[in-house]
């Protein structure tokens, strides 16, 4: 969706809602497309002094494998971001604002771009996943292996001498 600033750069005192889906499911991240569903985005669109502050409210869903157990894991997640929109910068640049060129902003883009640098660098089922066993590949959160848990890397073996 293009979103047309020309009348917020006008004014210092205009603003504007706009609430939309986007759908991200062509999305990749290590050959999975974990947005199950179209992001919801409400944003508002706030002008002052020549520049325009947008405030954002994104919810979707994300579906990735735990990264202890590998179970499908589901998780809901709400997004209240901001940026500084601006036609140009006067000085050095500075990541902290947006450059709008021709006064309209393609704000899937920046969805886009948004829900990218949210998305979580590790997926738990639960905060108190349990993992799999690395011997038999069992899930320790539905039961106990037969594995011996004392086993020695026999690289290591020799340090056992040290404690006895």
């Amino acid at each position: 969706m293009v979103i047309d600033l020309r009348k917020h750069f006008k004014s210092d005192d205009f603003s504007s809602q706009v609430d939309y889906e986007v759908n991200l499911s062509e999305l990749e991240i290590s050959g999975r497309n974990p947005l199950v569903e179209p992001v919801l985005v409400s944003a508002e669109f706030k002008s002052f002094s020549g520049s325009v502050l947008l405030e954002m409210e994104l919810k979707y869903k994300i579906l990735l494998p735990c990264d202890r157990c590998t179970e499908e894991t589901e998780t809901s997640k709400v997004s209240k971001l901001f940026h500084i929109l601006v036609k140009e910068l006067n000085e050095e640049e500075d990541e902290s604002y947006v450059i709008v060129e021709n006064e309209k902003l393609d704000l899937d883009e920046l969805v886009y771009t948004d829900v990218i640098l949210e998305l979580p660098s590790k997926i738990l089922c639960s905060p108190n996943c349990k993992g799999l066993c690395q011997q038999c590949g069992i899930n320790f959160n539905n039961g106990d292996c037969n594995c011996n848990k004392n086993q020695v890397d026999s690289r290591l073996e020799i340090l056992k001498t040290l404690i006895e």
